[in-house]
């Protein structure tokens, strides 16, 4: 028969040596610890410049949307004068001088609300220049540090939007140019006008003094 140490029948388990807690816990805490060179320093640059780049590019986005926007918004401002100046100028000679003034308002109303498109725009055009330099460092980085994809992405990103901000501007010169035709020949009518009211009373004294 077994000879059982413990009232329950099982045998207790045997006290540990003198020195094997110390030995556990060293055990365990070097299974812990991260091995030092585990990820050399180019790693972990190649993997932060990939977060710069990542975030810089988000940047980009967000102020070039903004900027299109912007552009935009100014163009049709401009489209919006040029309509008004282009029926002025076919009622000119058509309205007595208090219908004159009430059109003239809605132009000059016209022309705060482009100018202040175009101021705002303008501002945008600061951040999202100062956006691209942002980006353009950042893929540089990315080059000098051996993150290639990174370099390429970023690259053909600012290309990208610098394509895009590109057509929207070309837009608005383009409305610029005509604001600027409809401008001169608003002016022309005028003068021509102001011309013809003033012969009008000179041809009659003439006719007068004939008789």
């Amino acid at each position: 028969m077994k000879r059982l140490t413990g009232s329950n029948g099982f045998r207790p388990a045997p006290s540990p040596a003198p020195g094997d807690g110390m030995l556990y816990q060293r055990r365990f805490m070097a299974e812990q610890k991260p091995e030092p060179h585990s990820l050399s320093n180019d790693t972990l640059m190649r993997r932060a410049v990939s977060l710069v780049t990542d975030s810089t590019s988000t940047f980009l986005s967000q102020t070039t949307y903004a900027l299109i926007e912007a552009i935009t918004e100014y163009t049709k401002a401009v489209y919006t004068l040029i309509s008004l100046y282009r029926q002025y100028t076919s009622l000119l000679g058509k309205m007595n001088s208090q219908e004159e003034d009430e059109v003239w308002q809605v132009i000059i109303g016209a022309r705060v609300e482009m100018t202040s498109k175009q101021q705002e725009y303008l501002k945008l055009e600061t951040t999202w220049m100062a956006a691209v330099s942002l980006s353009e460092m950042a893929a540089e980085a990315a080059y000098q540090t051996g993150a290639d994809q990174a370099s390429i992405t970023a690259r053909s990103h600012i290309q990208l939007v610098k394509s895009q901000v590109q057509e929207v501007r070309q837009l608005s010169q383009k409305a610029e140019t005509k604001l600027a035709e409809a401008q001169t020949e608003e002016l022309r009518q005028k003068t021509q006008e102001d011309g013809n009211e003033r012969a009008e009373p000179e041809e009659q004294e003439a006719y007068l003094r004939e008789d």
